[in-house]
């Protein structure tokens, strides 16, 4: 999967698939988490966010059902 970069401090890049409605996130740490279930509307405000991180925390993290990758 694709992922675009981010200018956040805590996440890198994100990828979507939004026929698997799947997001790929890649933190700065190094680590990468798939979210399943994602819309395309969510995946869009993701990346429109004036704070990416924040978006992530608020709307993602703990919203989705999550499998580390990496």
């Amino acid at each position: 999967m694709e992922r675009k970069r981010l200018n956040a401090s805590t996440l890198r890049s994100v990828g979507y698939d939004p026929g698997k409605q799947l997001l790929e996130v890649e933190f700065t740490s190094g680590s990468i988490v798939q979210y399943s279930g994602v819309l395309p509307e969510v995946h869009r405000q993701l990346m429109n966010a004036p704070s990416p991180g924040s978006f992530y925390q608020d709307k993602i993290d703990e919203n989705f059902p999550a499998k580390r990758v990496r």
